[in-house]
């Protein structure tokens, strides 16, 4: 493991004494099942593990995805829907990781989406930060509240749902 991973496993400790973690995309691939082109989600932050907290996804928008050739050729916009689709995987490996040893072979799938806003759009050259913070958690469902920002500009909002089953 290289020097810069090890240092971003570290567990970090804020003046409240809460514990958070980073996972880069090769942890993320080994909590989530999604794979190119659908994995929506480069590093995860600011992971809270004391089960009511949240967590921080980074989206890299990049010229070169597959979704921009036809949404819209010659004004390229990041379709909300990936938006909300990203908020879900965050929150996904967010559960995965407060589960720990119980997370191994989970699946987390959508319930519901709720509430949810589009309000400004997203291009290439973007950097998407997604917090997530859980609303609540009962036995295998779990309830959250996602914010996607670009810089200090929110630009989708959205509730949902998860349910956790075995894979």
């Amino acid at each position: 493991m290289s020097e810069r991973m090890k240092h971003d496993n570290l567990m970090e400790t804020d003046s409240q004494n809460q514990s958070f973690e980073t996972f880069d995309i090769l942890e993320i691939m080994n909590m989530i099942p999604h794979r190119y082109p659908m994995l929506m989600i480069d590093r995860v932050e600011n992971v809270d593990k004391t089960g009511s907290g949240g967590a921080v996804g980074i989206k890299n928008v990049s010229a070169n995805e597959n979704f921009f050739t036809g949404h819209f050729p010659g004004h390229p916009v990041m379709p909300g829907v990936l938006i909300v689709e990203a908020m879900a995987q965050t929150a996904a490996v967010y559960v995965v990781n407060y589960l720990g040893a119980e997370g191994k072979n989970k699946l987390v799938y959508f319930m519901t989406i709720d509430k949810a806003r589009f309000r400004a759009p997203v291009t290439p050259g973007d950097q998407l930060k997604l917090h997530v913070s859980v609303v609540k958690s009962r036995g295998a469902v779990w309830k959250f509240r996602g914010e996607a920002r670009v810089g200090d500009v929110a630009v989708a909002e959205a509730d949902f749902g998860a349910m956790i089953r075995d894979a």
